[in-house]
């Protein structure tokens, strides 16, 4: 049986509920009720399908990824989109991080078998919002103020058992 899994780095459950509140205002007045399934994150390597016999393979690498990396803040400022018309997404933006970066390109290292661009973001609105609720929307949260910062001290491996669920986390330390 395959099953699907991730990496993302998972901000603290206050700004999750930040989060939240701007994905029930596109499920309420833009239709677009599929973000509300999924916690916020940071996705930093894609969904991938692997047998659930791999999986104690998947958490070996997933733990040998190297997180020898300070912790480090991590502010979002504002709100982004991917305009694509067959799949809008609108987000909220990170500011440029080095350390973002650079965790990004140590997942890569042990994790390279999927080729992917590096955009990071926290998904307020897609799948189910069209063009039109898109555009709409957009006006709205394009010039919308939205600020916050927390300490990026750990990355998650999910995998996907009808709802996204923690198998194995691993901290950032310079110890």
């Amino acid at each position: 049986m395959n099953k699907l899994y991730f990496i993302a780095i998972y901000p603290p459950s206050s700004v999750i509920e930040d989060i939240r509140f701007f994905k029930e205002d596109l499920a309420k007045n833009y239709n677009n009720s599929k973000a509300l399934k999924n916690e916020a994150h940071i996705t930093l390597f894609p969904p991938f399908s692997r047998e659930l016999a791999m999986e104690t393979d998947i958490i070996t690498a997933f733990q040998k990824i190297d997180t020898h990396i300070a912790p480090f803040k991590l502010t979002l400022n504002g709100f982004g989109c991917f305009p694509n018309p067959k799949n809008p997404v609108l987000f909220v933006q990170p500011e440029e991080n080095k350390n973002l970066n650079l965790l990004h390109s140590k997942v890569k290292e042990r994790f390279s078998f999927i080729k992917h661009t590096f955009n990071p973001h926290v998904t307020v609105g897609y799948r189910d919002l069209t063009f039109d609720n898109f555009e709409r929307a957009w006006k709205n949260y394009e010039h919308k103020e939205y600020t916050t910062t927390f300490l990026v001290d750990h990355i998650q491996l999910l995998r996907h058992d009808g709802k996204w669920c923690t198998l194995s986390s691993k901290k950032l330390s310079l110890d």
